[in-house]
């Protein structure tokens, strides 16, 4: 990794963080469904009438639904990183270091502003270096989300892990600048509360 030398009193803006609600009626039922399932296939629930194999597929079903849900929260991300490379483009003191897409990434899942901590902490979110840097992962190998057909019963099951990888994979590609809070900061908003917030500044405007 190469460093940032900049000065403790410098501090950039970025764009905000929009992040789109993914809207799947059967979503949570699915996901609970494979949590119990889960469970089950461990023996710490008892299995009842499931056989193995419907306990299986029920595991799968929600292991889907949360590639899916990933994907498209990395597609928030992705498009949020483009746009802070974006913007550094006018920045003449950015544009001399290795500042990349691995670098907002980087900070984004490590480092991220106290504001950013805080919203998440708000919406319960507690493991988002996770889920940030998974959905990262997802997004650097799938252009689209994935139909169900399209992946094989084993990455399904253990998609988590593939999509470690793939995010350590990509932030190995090239070498990059480290980035921090203290000298980058943004804000971070779901859809609708960043509409209300826009329409309530052309009305005041």
């Amino acid at each position: 990794m190469l460093p940032v030398n900049f000065e403790s009193d410098q501090c950039f803006k970025l764009p905000p963080l929009i992040l789109h609600p993914f809207s799947d009626s059967a979503g949570p039922g699915k996901l609970v469904e494979s949590s119990r399932a889960s469970l089950m296939i461990q023996g710490l629930l008892p299995r009842q009438e499931f056989t193995i194999e419907e306990l299986d597929a029920r595991l799968l079903n929600g292991r889907y639904c949360e590639i899916r849900m990933l994907f498209y929260v990395g597609r928030d991300l992705v498009r949020w990183i483009e746009q802070c490379q974006d913007s550094i483009q006018r920045e003449k003191d950015l544009n001399s270091h290795d500042v990349l897409f691995q670098s907002f990434a980087a900070l984004l899942v490590e480092d991220p502003p106290e504001n950013v901590k805080q919203k998440l902490t708000q919406w319960g979110v507690v493991d988002y270096r996770s889920i940030f840097s998974r959905a990262i992962g997802l997004n650097m190998v799938f252009a689209d989300a994935p139909a169900r057909e399209a992946l094989s019963d084993a990455f399904i099951r253990s998609y988590y892990r593939f999509a470690d990888h793939m995010y350590a994979c990509n932030q190995n590609m090239h070498p990059f600048a480290t980035l921090h809070a203290r000298n980058f900061e943004f804000d971070l908003f779901a859809s609708g509360e960043y509409s209300r917030m826009l329409e309530r500044e052309w009305q005041e405007s």
